[in-house]
């Protein structure tokens, strides 16, 4: 990190304004190059913008920030230009030429911020599906998390389980001083607790659903009219609809947000056994892993045959011969809309209570699967008699523990994470 990057931290041009941000060692003697002086810290500056040259690139305002009490904890400067193209390119430009100076790489401010102890790296996952949010509960969800509400929470955590590692080590270093001999009273107790909280936590809804959407999976036979529910619930003419069955050959998805619920919906094709099209039985293939993958399956065949997870539907109930159902959860037609808007309704509750709340941290799948590890291994350590054991199911606690918070965080999963990120963020 010793290099000074740049990038342009606005919209894309044309803009109203163009913030270039620039951080790094050089940072300051960039703003001066470019400025023709350093402005008076944290203070808005109108100052006249010129190349190497002394060509007039654009007037704008200019922010000076030294560091550590940055955003990256580096020293930082802000150029808010004009936001047409041509004056971002050349701004950039007069950047890109300075020595140590160079464009940033996706998520690389966020890095530097992460590795300056300015965020960790729950929370810069956090912002990470900040960013990547399109829905009220999508922002909500993750704006707990990026602000640290969960990294407080792992951190309290871990400052206990020090203070319960110490009375333990206090009895395996000096057993033979009678006021450290034995373990307090409540040290089993205190060890429950905690693992009681963890477990609490590892129920909770999933971030992953909350970010790919609540996925329900139309399913059957076919000629039940699928397509015709498909398009009908992602209000568009997505998937072709046809009276010729096998018109479907593979799994057709399509994002809807209802009351700021999002939705990952899925077509699918007929199910049957006679299949004699070698591309109808890949279709087929796929379709059943879609119903395993699915959160809900909507089941137009014969009533009680569709999976475990699935709500029998009762579709086409505007044709004399549609398919008989005794208690189908939902009688519809996609072609009148009679039932549709309970049908929507009932998905709405549905997903609300599957999804995390608002406004609450939820876990992604690294970091749930580091709270199980945490939590066996406490339970592991409340089994043992031996304290040597005992100590060492604190320890791998605490190891998962640091490891939710990127204390010791491995490169290759650092730059699968911020490259999540756009450049300049």
């Amino acid at each position: 990190m010793t290099d000074t990057i740049f990038a342009l931290s606005s919209g894309a041009p044309p803009a109203a304004i163009g913030v270039i941000r620039i951080s790094g060692p050089r940072a300051g003697t960039a703003l001066a190059a470019l400025a023709g002086r350093l402005p008076k810290p944290r203070h808005a500056s109108l100052a006249k913008l010129r190349d190497a040259g002394g060509g007039l690139l654009d007037e704008a305002l200019v922010l000076w920030l030294p560091g550590p009490a940055t955003e990256t904890g580096e020293d930082v400067a802000e150029l808010q230009c004009h936001g047409g193209r041509a004056i971002i390119g050349a701004v950039e430009a007069a950047l890109g030429v300075l020595a140590g100076v160079r464009r940033a790489g996706p998520g690389e401010f966020t890095r530097r911020a992460f590795a300056n102890g300015k965020i960790d790296l729950a929370q810069a996952e956090g912002l990470a599906d900040l960013l990547a949010a399109e829905t009220e509960l999508q922002r909500g969800v993750a704006q707990a998390m990026a602000t640290g509400s969960f990294s407080h929470i792992v951190g309290d955590w871990r400052e206990r389980l020090l203070m319960q590692s110490a009375a333990l080590e206090a009895v395996l270093d000096f057993a033979d001083e009678d006021d450290v001999a034995t373990l307090p009273a409540d040290f089993m107790v205190r060890i429950a607790g905690l693992e009681q909280e963890i477990a609490g936590w590892l129920e909770r809804p999933r971030a992953e659903t909350l970010r790919e959407g609540y996925r329900v999976v139309i399913a059957g036979p076919p000629n039940l009219g699928k397509s015709t529910l498909f398009n009908t619930l992602v209000e568009a003419d997505a998937a072709i609809a046809t009276p010729i069955p096998g018109t479907t050959r593979d799994v057709l998805t399509r994002p809807v947000a209802y009351d700021g619920i999002p939705f990952l919906f899925a077509d699918t094709a007929g199910l049957h056994d006679s299949v004699s099209d070698e591309v109808e039985a890949i279709g087929i293939e796929r379709a059943m892993d879609a119903l395993d993958r699915a959160d809900l399956v909507l089941w137009l065949g014969p009533e009680g045959e569709g999976p475990d997870h699935s709500w029998d539907i009762a579709s086409q109930i505007d044709r004399p011969d549609s398919l008989v159902k005794r208690h189908p959860r939902h009688r519809i037609s996609a072609v009148t809309g009679a039932g549709i808007a309970e049908l929507r309704a009932d998905l709405i509750a549905t997903a609300r209570g599957a999804l995390p709340k608002p406004g609450v941290a939820a876990l992604n799948e690294r970091q749930h699967t580091l709270l199980r590890d945490a939590n066996r291994a406490l339970a592991s350590a409340r089994h043992e008699s031996d304290p040597l054991l005992v100590a060492e199911g604190l320890r791998l606690a605490r190891v998962a523990f640091d490891s939710l918070l990127g204390r010791t965080a491995t490169e290759n999963m650092l730059d699968a994470l911020f490259g999540r990120f756009c450049i300049g963020k």
